[in-house]
């Protein structure tokens, strides 16, 4: 590529795959698997940067016929930007895995300049998540909150309410995440209505506390189930510049890790009197669902068509825990 402005020729940055997780996650069985797949062969070197050993192990044929090298950093404090640098010029290689110990916090992940992060992967055992989720919430969070795509595997002695439990906390910290659920026969699919707390067939359908967050959630991934239903639930007014004259976004705070990992949940909402009412105030909405394109997405998604939207107290209890 040329940059016609400057008159040479611009670097390309090396891209980046993380795959995180707790140990025997099943990191090392889908990198093995991925590298050894036809489309993700490349000419060039892929530098493999291992940052701590589990149960599985990388064939030295694998990584041979794949054109990659393993080279592995055992300690956080060796995770630094200089020494990557070291290896890119030790490999000059044309992508970087990189499997990441899940005991490190994430917020330490730092990469050379000459690097880009083109995608986090998290895995995660479905049998030990409870455990970790509840004890280390913390690192959790940081593993997954920027994850394209969530991999829980090992579901087959899991409780199916449990792991409906799961999908919905780890879809409170990130909402745009892949997820995707497999036993030891495969995918399996955990979309089923009666699985949630409210009866959708209720018209209006009441949503308030943590069933307007499960609603938020299951409405970003399953729209067609709610388009033309009513709802009617209290949220807070938020006002954001990019939206056009009309519209508003009722909605509720939720904390999804501790109290100082809060997310705002809410879809828009076109209200005759959308403009009268001001940031933060606490109204009722009775609205219907609809699918359109809207351009603050970027695309199709939710949007609440009001036929009523009232002032309204604070409830009781205004933030929707999931942590909890």
């Amino acid at each position: 590529m040329f940059d016609f402005l400057k008159g040479k020729k611009k670097v390309e940055k090396k891209p980046v795959y993380v795959i995180n997780g707790f140990l025997d996650s099943g990191k090392t069985s889908f990198i093995a698997y991925t590298i050894g797949q036809p489309y993700f062969q490349t000419r060039g070197t892929t530098l493999l940067i291992l940052c701590e050993e589990g149960e599985g192990e990388y064939r030295e044929g694998l990584l041979k016929e794949t054109g990659t090298v393993l080279e592995i950093i055992e300690d956080l404090e060796d995770f630094t930007t200089s020494h990557l640098m070291e290896l890119e010029k030790k490999y000059r290689p044309e992508r970087i895995l990189i499997e990441w110990n899940g005991m490190w916090d994430f917020r330490e992940f730092k990469i050379p300049n000459a690097w880009r992060l083109e995608q986090q992967i998290t895995t995660i055992d479905a049998s030990t998540f409870n455990m970790y989720f509840t004890n280390m919430r913390s690192l959790v969070a940081e593993q997954i909150r920027n994850s394209e795509l969530i991999m829980l595997n090992r579901c087959d002695d899991v409780d199916e309410k449990l792991l409906i439990n799961f999908k919905r906390n780890i879809k409170a910290i990130n909402q745009k995440a892949d997820l995707v659920f497999e036993d030891s026969q495969g995918e399996i699919d955990m979309t089923t209505e009666e699985d949630l707390p409210f009866d959708i067939h209720q018209d209006p359908i009441p949503l308030e506390g943590l069933d307007y967050g499960i609603w938020y959630i299951d409405a970003m991934e399953h729209p067609d189930r709610y388009v033309g239903k009513n709802v009617v639930y209290t949220g807070m007014v938020m006002r954001p510049k990019d939206f056009p004259e009309g519209y508003f976004v009722p909605g509720r705070m939720a904390m999804t890790c501790c109290a100082n990992d809060m997310s705002f949940l809410g879809y828009a909402c076109r209200a005759e009197n959308a403009d009268s009412f001001r940031e933060r105030q606490w109204v009722k909405v009775t609205a219907t669902i609809k699918k359109e394109v809207f351009g603050p997405y970027s695309g199709e998604g939710v949007i609440l068509e009001a036929t009523e939207v009232l002032p309204a107290s604070q409830p009781e209890e205004p933030v929707i825990n999931f942590a909890g």
